[in-house]
């Protein structure tokens, strides 16, 4: 950390471990802040965004009043980035998919239609209103489907191609998806509930009269193998940690390999995450090593929490200004779009029952947002009318990692044929 005068203002310097431990600190600011106050709360606002927005909003009032500077080194923001969506490939296991069935399946295409669609009314959008259309691409599927955990993630990789505001633009449309995809979800599903007189069904195809559960149905913690094990220690964590770090290694590799011999730039995380993916099903029928996902789920809350706090943090929201108009547009037609091919497509196609309807609950949460936005959704809901023990399921399913293994690609694809 150093201090230094650049152009008659006083600059703070930050290294890397200073970075590192004010973004630990902002997170931690941030998830007080929302448990204080309701209306964070209630729209599923990450405590990352909270902190890190509170610290980019005061760089910029400090920035504009030429009181003071703030430099902060991101060396280690990359690394948490490509750790977290690691452990994302080591949570996609293809049994998971056999627990939800055909419904399951059905719901994933749509999920990845909606993934390409965002895209094109992105791509769209940006045409119309004469900007790059890779900004165009980021107020798309990374931004409404991936969530700020995207939007950070392939904000980098879009700067690296001459894009400035690509990163903050990307944030941004996080967080507006976040808020509307918990204004509308709860209201659409209950419109859809009364209009056609629906109730819950009494389905017991996704349960398990073995489970200790409430009711017996299967939690989605129980099917991921999310819970405390016995043999949690720090032994199991540094076999986890050895399983992320490998996974990540050969991942950069395929990545870098990949991008020279086809000149399609393919991001290291990207890599790191199918490596992970196909690690974790080799290992579910080889049983490798004992990997325990209650530990990598620890992991992954902790490097998603850090460097999404450090990417909103550093974020320049002086370069909002002349984009902000045309974002805007591209996001209210994203908000339309998505909330028509819910009601007239996913309810339709998912059997227009009391499940389809809380389906789309889940889907305009984490379709505009994020899984948690879902699943507030989801309990907004079913409180209400009654549980739906398919939705419980497939919705975090897909929401929190299925989606990722057509929709990256997908942005990958785009990203590439665009800039």
């Amino acid at each position: 950390m150093s201090f230094e005068v650049v152009d008659g203002i006083m600059t703070v310097n930050l290294d890397m471990i200073a970075t590192v431990a004010l973004a630990s600190l902002l997170l931690l600011l941030g998830n007080f802040i929302k448990k204080k106050i309701k209306v964070l709360e209630k729209f599923c606002i990450p405590g990352p965004v909270v902190g890190g927005l509170l610290v980019a909003i005061t760089v910029l009032v400090l920035k504009s009043s030429n009181i003071l500077d703030i430099s902060m080194d991101t060396t280690l923001q990359s690394p948490f980035m490509i750790a977290f969506f690691t452990t994302v490939g080591l949570g996609a296991s293809f049994a998971l998919v056999k627990k939800g069935g055909k419904l399951l399946i059905i719901y994933w295409l749509l999920c990845g239609v909606l993934s390409i669609s965002q895209n094109i009314i992105g791509i769209l959008g940006a045409k119309l209103t004469g900007i790059n259309p890779l900004i165009g691409i980021m107020c798309g599927a990374v931004s409404m489907e991936g969530g700020h955990g995207a939007a950070a993630s392939f904000g980098e990789t879009v700067e690296s191609l001459g894009v400035n505001g690509a990163l903050t633009i990307g944030m941004a449309a996080a967080t507006f998806g976040v808020v509307c995809g918990g204004l509308i979800g709860g209201p659409i599903a209950r419109y859809l509930i009364d209009k056609n007189n629906l109730t819950p069904t009494e389905d017991t195809s996704l349960q398990d009269n073995d489970s200790n559960s409430v009711g017996g149905s299967i939690s989605i913690e129980e099917v991921a193998g999310i819970k405390i094990s016995e043999s949690f220690n720090s032994n199991t964590m540094i076999i986890q940690v050895a399983v992320i770090s490998s996974c990540m290694t050969i991942g950069s590799v395929v990545s870098t390999w990949f991008t020279s011999m086809t000149d399609i730039v393919l991001p290291g995380y990207v890599g790191a995450m199918f490596i992970a993916v196909i690690f974790r099903n080799i290992n579910d029928k080889l049983k490798l090593v004992n990997l325990d996902l209650y530990s990598i789920d620890i992991i992954s809350n902790i490097c998603l929490g850090i460097f999404l706090t450090m990417a909103l943090m550093t974020m320049k929201l002086w370069e909002l200004a002349d984009l902000a108009g045309p974002m805007l547009i591209i996001l209210a037609a994203q908000v339309i779009f998505i909330a028509l091919f819910a009601v007239f497509v996913v309810f339709k196609l998912l059997g227009k029952d009391f499940d389809a309807a809380i389906m789309v609950a889940g889907l305009l949460g984490h379709g505009l947002g994020a899984t948690p936005n879902a699943l507030a959704n989801i309990n907004a809901v079913t409180s209400k009318y009654g549980n739906s023990i398919k939705a419980m399921l497939i919705v975090p399913l897909v929401g929190a990692f299925l989606i990722d293994l057509i929709a990256l690609p997908t942005i990958v694809t785009f990203i590439n044929f665009f800039s």
